[in-house]
């Protein structure tokens, strides 16, 4: 597999919180990589590296082969038209129903037609199983829903790379799953990269061609499922399993 994102030597700190402290970390093409880590562990922030809406103190974050500090703010608005983000709340605007949430990006940076748009995003909302729904105000969905709702505008301009926040945070088990299915699917049709933060141990499993756990700034281990699973490292076998093996310091 020929990589496709490249964390190096990253630091970032923030406020007086050192965050990252020197991660290195790669992505593959095609593959969906999950980061697991406690909170504050710097999740979220290594995200923000990847579509370029933080900078690095120090390190270099390249993306198909194009280091981010070099370059401007049109090649880096560029560059995350070619993202997909779901959001951890769905980030939906209650104003528009859902298929003028779902249509945002595509009336905003294309040219399409009413009726282009109007197809694309019957299309995607078909996908996540919500096409009764496209006339609806997202004040009336449950959580789930939204979720739903945000993954099919994340996707509607297909993109290479996907993002996921959280996808199944404040979720119950039967819809973390059809969360789930989705970003299983998006892999086998698209052929999409995907990087997934989570807490939900289930749903790495689930989805996972690699796991990456961030403690303490780094990534202190890389590998598959079954390779978390088998872990003799304490620091990983008591997120992974929630067992107690004693006080762990950052």
């Amino acid at each position: 597999m020929s990589a496709i994102i490249e964390l190096k030597g990253v630091h970032k700190t923030l406020g007086n919180k050192r965050v990252l402290a020197g991660l290195n970390l790669t992505v593959n093409q095609g593959e969906t990589l999950v980061i697991i880590g406690r909170s504050g562990s710097g999740k979220s922030v290594t995200l923000k590296h990847i579509v370029g809406l933080l900078q690095p103190d120090a390190g270099n974050v390249i993306i198909e082969g194009r280091d981010t500090a070099d370059m401007s703010y049109a090649e880096l608005s560029e560059l995350r038209m070619g993202f997909g983000f779901l959001f951890q709340d769905g980030a939906l605007l209650n104003s528009l129903t859902v298929g003028e949430n779902v249509a945002l990006p595509l009336r905003e940076h294309t040219r399409m037609t009413d009726d282009e748009i109007q197809r694309m995003v019957a299309e995607k909302l078909a996908f996540v199983g919500l096409e009764l729904h496209e006339n609806v105000m997202p004040s009336v969905l449950s959580g789930g829903m939204k979720k739903r709702v945000g993954l099919a505008r994340a996707i509607i301009r297909e993109p290479q790379i996907m993002l996921y926040d959280e996808p199944t945070h404040g979720l119950d088990p039967i819809m973390s799953s059809v969360v789930n299915e989705l970003i299983n699917n998006m892999k086998s049709k698209s052929k999409v990269t995907s990087i997934v933060v989570t807490h939900d141990m289930p749903s790495a499993f689930r989805v996972a061609d690699r796991i990456a756990m961030l403690y303490g700034g780094v990534i202190i281990k890389t590998g598959t499922p079954q390779e978390f699973l088998e872990a003799d490292d304490p620091i990983v076998k008591q997120f992974v399993y929630g067992e107690e093996q004693g006080p762990i310091t950052t």
